[in-house]
């Protein structure tokens, strides 16, 4: 795993300010280094906007950047609260590969046993996924959609080399979509779920810094 200089910062990006709440509201410290969350903006275009500049900055210029947040599951089988760790993100602009994918699926389990962890691809949209489109992005193989994590670290890398990695909370699946009913039920549990990441996301900052052996 590539490492970082010695308390380098982590960058925590995710779009709306629900997803910022629950972040926060679960934050306990425990960071290898400095620890940034960053409220991008719904869309691919905003996230992009807000992650170039936020890594323009000195304070966060070699950060570590973990995009996070709610997304729609893609695969048959997938419930609202189910995590979803990207081995790589992906958009018609290209394809960005993450890092520390294993540890940061034990480090879930470990923070919120019982719950279910799918890995596999994680892509990009520019709207909300419905009906025959989340078939068709399944096709490509990808297991989740959404719309800021693909855009968050293609510019993460764009501005430099450095970690980066995407978690995400499936709040809207194939059987389990946002306009049925259930879907407050549904909400609560991945708001829930998401305030619970922060643990996982400080271990995987915290390997980052340790040296090579």
């Amino acid at each position: 795993m590539r490492t970082q200089p010695a308390g380098a910062p982590l960058l925590i990006a995710c779009a709306l300010g629900i997803e910022r709440l629950a972040l926060r509201s679960g934050d306990r410290g425990g960071a290898g280094g400095p620890v940034t969350i960053l409220r991008t903006g719904m869309g691919p275009v905003a996230a992009e906007r807000s992650v170039t500049g936020a890594l323009a900055g000195p304070a966060l210029g070699e950060a570590a950047v973990v995009a996070t947040g709610f997304c729609a599951g893609l695969a048959p089988g997938m419930h609202p609260g189910d995590l979803v760790v990207a081995e790589e993100t992906r958009d018609p602009r290209g394809t960005v590969a993450c890092v520390g994918t294993d540890l940061l699926v034990e480090e879930l389990a470990r923070a919120l046993p019982g719950r279910t962890v799918h890995t596999g691809p994680l892509t990009g949209s520019d709207h909300v996924v419905r009906g025959h489109e989340r078939a068709d992005l399944r096709a490509t193989g990808a297991i989740a959609v959404d719309m800021e994590s693909a855009a968050t670290l293609l510019s993460a890398v764009r501005a430099g080399e450095r970690p980066v990695a995407a978690v995400r909370v499936v709040v809207d699946a194939p059987e389990h979509e946002l306009v049925r009913i259930g879907t407050v039920r549904g909400g609560i549990s991945a708001f829930r779920v998401l305030r619970s990441v922060l643990p996982a996301f400080h271990e995987w900052h915290r390997s980052l810094l340790l040296p090579r052996r």
